[in-house]
């Protein structure tokens, strides 16, 4: 509340009037009380109103005490509202000041605050492969294949001793057995086409019989086999058939997760998951590998089955195990899908695989003894030990002894490259072979002639 000033000047000059009017106040003439009342020194009368005027300055006096305590408290009303109001506006403000900085000394005496506790994260969900297996289900075969085996009566067949002697003649004479391959087929086209390996067919084969996805039972025939990548290729009378996509497996990564599709023991449509171990592995299995690894279990039955990446294709043949037991031990090989490919390709059109050749020749690691006696710089090559005089190779000029040490300018040592190298070379072009011959290098220009491949 509000005062006036005219009213507080007024109030204080009537209380020093009266302070100056009051009894026993000192003034020129000397102390004095109220209850003197002697005549002042000269003579004189004391006022008649002396009592009234007195209480009339004690009221003044309480009215002004009254109005000082009514001034600090509306004072003190005023501040404790305005210190109320301040933080909630610093608070909202943009602009808040920054809160005093705490000395390290103090800082350091407070104990860390603790660390929240945090409610432990839900495990992640595995890849989900069920769409992919069931698309890729319906394109893998099951493949029976009937053959005739011979077999000697004689008690000493496997006698090596026996043999030296008197060779394989049939002395004891032998007889003939049906025996019954399985494994099986991937369907790559809607009219009836699947690859699968040769070794499920087998030799001699009678019959071939395949069954479908949808319980169908029907004759297979026989397109054509390839011996270098133990592959084959056989035709049903059929349309309408799911076919699973060729895949590029030159994409394929190490610890890419795949699936083995095929029929182990007769078990059809089996799904197994696994990932790509390695890449390009040899094995000494066949004449041109370059196998996948994978550790998807594959076990037999699954000769010929496909092996599909997370996208649903094609990515390999499923051909061979390693194992001491005879059954699965996490490392399987399939034959790549871009070899497979240009295998099948070449089957349905020309009946068999179009591969280049320099003839037969027989080449072995170089060791560091056998580079030092030719000439040879290092053991890097492959030395000839063998070749056929009505080869390519030996018409061109490469002889037994010499050292290869290049192939259209690339170096190598190992043999399954060249003749993978040789086999990928396109019929009737020339190729370059870098050898070393008595210590000296030069280059032979041979003509790649067309391999010879069994067909069925």
């Amino acid at each position: 509340m509000g005062l006036n000033p005219r009213i507080v000047a007024q109030t204080c000059a009537g209380a020093h009037a009266a302070a100056r009017a009051l009894p026993g106040s000192r003034g020129a003439e000397g102390p004095s009380t109220s209850l003197d009342r002697t005549p002042p020194a000269g003579g004189g009368a004391t006022p008649a109103n002396e009592a009234p005027v007195f209480a009339t300055m004690l009221e003044m006096h309480m009215k002004i005490r009254l109005l000082l305590a009514a001034l600090l408290v509306s004072v003190g009303f005023l501040a404790g509202a305005a210190s109320t109001r301040t933080p909630r506006a610093e608070r909202a403000g943009p602009l808040a000041p920054a809160p005093a900085a705490v000395p390290a000394a103090v800082a350091a005496a407070r104990p860390a605050p603790a660390a929240p506790v945090q409610a432990p994260a839900a495990a992640a969900p595995g890849p989900d492969f069920t769409q992919v297996a069931a698309r890729a289900v319906g394109a893998v075969t099951n493949i029976s294949s009937l053959q005739v085996v011979r077999r000697r009566n004689s008690p000493f067949a496997n006698d090596p001793f026996f043999q030296y002697f008197f060779g394989n003649d049939e002395f004891f004479g032998g007889r003939a057995r049906p025996e019954q391959s399985l494994g099986s087929g991937v369907l790559i086209s809607a009219d009836g086409y699947m690859v699968t390996n040769n070794h499920v067919i087998g030799n001699d084969v009678e019959k071939v019989t395949v069954l479908l996805p949808d319980q169908r039972e029907l004759p297979a025939e026989i397109v054509g086999v390839d011996e270098y990548t133990d592959l084959a290729v056989l035709k049903v009378e059929a349309t309408g058939l799911p076919v699973l996509p060729w895949g590029d497996s030159s994409k394929l990564k190490v610890a890419e997760w795949v699936l083995a599709i095929g029929n182990p023991y007769q078990f059809s449509q089996t799904v197994t998951l696994g990932i790509v171990s390695a890449l390009g592995r040899n094995v000494g299995m066949s004449i041109y590998e370059d196998f996948i690894q994978t550790d998807a279990a594959i076990n037999p039955g699954n000769s010929g089955g496909a092996l599909v990446n997370v996208r649903g294709e094609l990515v390999g043949i499923n051909t061979a195990i390693y194992s001491e037991t005879g059954g699965y031990q996490g490392i399987g090989f399939a034959v790549p899908s871009n070899i497979a490919r240009t295998v099948v390709d070449d089957i349905i059109r020309y009946g068999q695989v179009r591969r280049g050749s320099i003839g037969f020749i027989e080449v072995s690691p170089l060791t560091a003894r056998v580079a030092r006696q030719l000439g040879a710089p290092d053991p890097n090559g492959l030395l000839v030990s063998r070749m056929r005089r009505d080869s390519e190779a030996y018409r061109a000029g490469l002889r037994p002894g010499d050292i290869i040490v290049s192939f259209n300018g690339q170096p190598f040592t190992d043999t399954q490259h060249l003749q993978r190298a040789i086999a990928d070379a396109p019929v009737g072009s020339t190729v370059r072979v870098g050898v070393i011959r008595d210590g000296r290098r030069q280059e032979i220009r041979i003509r790649v002639a067309q391999a010879g491949t069994k067909r069925r």
